[in-house]
């Protein structure tokens, strides 16, 4: 997922730390987590697990336990799925969960503001068709405001503030909602204990269905630690799936540090990026569990390549061999690459070696060859980067129009899901055909609208700081041309506006129209969820969210 101006950053301190580690290759990750065996404390921190053994088997019967207790009051059952969902222990219990889907039915209706939206949000999130208008309405008063007196219902705001995020457009009570429990939650945090305000605070900093779940679990865990009365069979359960995820990342990390090392890339084109580490920090965040272990390790190799291309075509190739680069990748067998630069022929092998080896992959375990949807998805993407270097070489700026749709290719966002989606086996008409231009020539919603909203976001700020020469690239600059009279402010609004209703979209492919499985839509919610973290700099150019992120699930 590379970005046309993105920037160095560095993970040396903590990629040390990593490569000290001791740990084995990872398996394939076919087989799902065991749901027996202990786990030794050495995994987990001696003051969060309350003995040196933890058997999973026995923790998942306890907490099993706790939700048939709670199936007799509807309320604390539909309370519990969300605490189990939150702390991202919910794919244990997937049929306790879809069985109370009938409670949230009966809780929707509820005069009840926390109840009604929280049951609202779970219903949606599976799936199910219920108008937010309908439900909240009863919370409004005849100008269709929120009723003042839910001002004091903390409980009440921070459910209606996650459930607003799960707007799918044309939903005006949704956006009223933000608007209210955003201020009033603000307003109140002054109040709260120090505890509830430090979780109100990052609610609102960072809201639910825009954040990736495993950061959000660890906040959330922590805020339950601080209650008067907490659930202490799913605070273990949590750290102990915390702590197995952890260690399956780092050996994951050991595998592909490895592969990169190996591969000679880095020594080969210097000037080319060596970030291995935040590069596996994008499969990491969009494919979570441990099912998916080799698929993120084989993505990690697809996204390294797209930055070693952009690369290649910003800093080392000429028009002339950038275009014969095109037109080998566009031949794709093992002669075409003869004529080109060393760097260019090694760049080709390795992507052709590693693109045939997952159709294999793919055909191996899903029984289709997608090769050729995956080699037109190459050309796609080179195509882009052509056209980009043709602008900058003629000087030339497209319409802010043209550049976001040249852009959402050249993010890399299209031809690393392309390749997701074939490994993860889509009961899809792309999946299962030889027209590999479907794919590659109509770029599904689940996949453009986190490639713009990648887009987007990164142009918000990165040209400026990089003191670019000549045209940046940037969606911002491109629209300021277009529009003189507005300002930089005004451009950032506008795209901010652009970004939301990307996500709107977003929720109503992944939330009504469910073109794709639950798998393949979480990873592009979490595509999209990932961008904030990956490109949020402070006045010091620093990542802190993307260094605490990392640190919280590597180390």
């Amino acid at each position: 997922m590379a970005s046309a101006s993105a920037r160095i950053f560095s993970f040396s301190s903590v990629e040390h730390r990593l490569l000290q580690a001791a740990f084995p290759v990872a398996g394939n990750g076919r087989q799902g987590r065991p749901r027996g065996g202990s786990i030794r404390s050495s995994l987990a921190s001696k003051t969060l697990l309350p003995t040196d053994d933890f058997d999973i088997q026995e923790g998942l019967t306890n907490v099993q336990k706790i939700l048939q207790q709670r199936r007799k009051s509807g309320r604390e059952m539909v309370a519990a799925i969300d605490n189990l969902k939150r702390l991202c222990i919910d794919h244990y219990f997937e049929e306790e969960i879809e069985g109370a889907m009938g409670a949230c039915m009966d809780l929707v209706h509820s005069d009840d503001l926390f109840d009604a939206t929280l049951a609202l949000r779970l219903m949606r999130e599976a799936g199910h068709d219920v108008s937010a208008d309908d439900v909240l309405r009863r919370f409004t008063n005849g100008n269709g405001e929120f009723n003042l007196a839910l001002s004091k219902d903390i409980r009440g705001l921070l459910s209606l503030h996650d459930m607003s995020y799960l707007d799918m457009g044309d939903e005006a009570s949704l956006y009223k909602a933000k608007e209210f429990s955003s201020k009033h939650l603000a307003s109140a945090i002054r109040y709260l204990d120090p505890g509830l305000a430090r979780y109100v605070r990052q609610s609102l900093d960072h809201p639910y269905h825009l954040s990736l779940m495993q950061y959000k679990a660890r906040h959330h865990l922590s805020y339950l630690q601080t209650l008067p009365t907490r659930n202490i069979a799913m605070e273990e359960l949590a750290i102990v799936e915390f702590q197995l995820n952890k260690r399956q990342h780092q050996q994951e990390m050991q595998e592909i540090k490895r592969w990169w090392m190996d591969l000679g890339l880095a020594q080969e084109i210097p000037v080319a990026r060596d970030q291995v580490l935040k590069w596996y920090m994008w499969p990491m965040a969009v494919l979570q569990g441990s099912s998916f272990s080799r698929y993120r390790i084989e993505i990690t190799k697809i996204i390294s390549l797209v930055y070693v291309v952009d690369d290649i075509f910003d800093l080392v190739g000429t028009p002339e061999e950038l275009s014969l680069f095109t037109e080998a990748i566009k031949m794709w067998n093992t002669v075409a690459p003869d004529s080109l630069p060393t760097c260019m022929r090694s760049c080709y092998n390795a992507l052709y070696t590693i693109t045939n080896e997952i159709a294999d992959m793919a055909e191996k375990e899903n029984g289709f060859n997608p090769v050729n949807h995956l080699k037109k998805a190459w050309a796609v993407l080179f195509d882009g980067f052509m056209v980009e270097s043709k602008w900058l070489a003629n000087n030339q700026a497209p319409t802010a129009e043209d550049y976001l749709r040249n852009g959402v290719v050249t993010s890399g966002v299209p031809l690393t899901f392309a390749h997701l989606l074939f490994l993860l086996g889509q009961d899809h008409p792309t999946c299962n055909n030889e027209d590999a231009a479907n794919l590659n020539d109509h770029i599904p919603l689940a996949i453009s609208c986190p490639a713009k909203i990648l887009r987007l976001w990164d142009d918000m700020g990165s040209a400026k700081d990089e003191e670019q020469e000549g045209l940046d690239g940037s969606y911002r600059n491109f629209y300021l041309i277009e529009n003189p009279s507005c300002t930089e402010a005004d451009a950032e609004e506008h795209m901010r506006g652009l970004i939301m209703r990307e996500w709107e979209e977003l929720n109503r492919e992944c939330f009504f129209r469910r073109t794709f499985s639950d798998s393949f839509s979480q990873a592009s919610l979490n595509a999209a969820r990932m961008v904030s973290v990956m490109y949020s700099y402070d006045k010091e150019q620093r990542q802190l969210a993307l260094e605490e992120y990392t640190r919280m699930l590597l180390l």
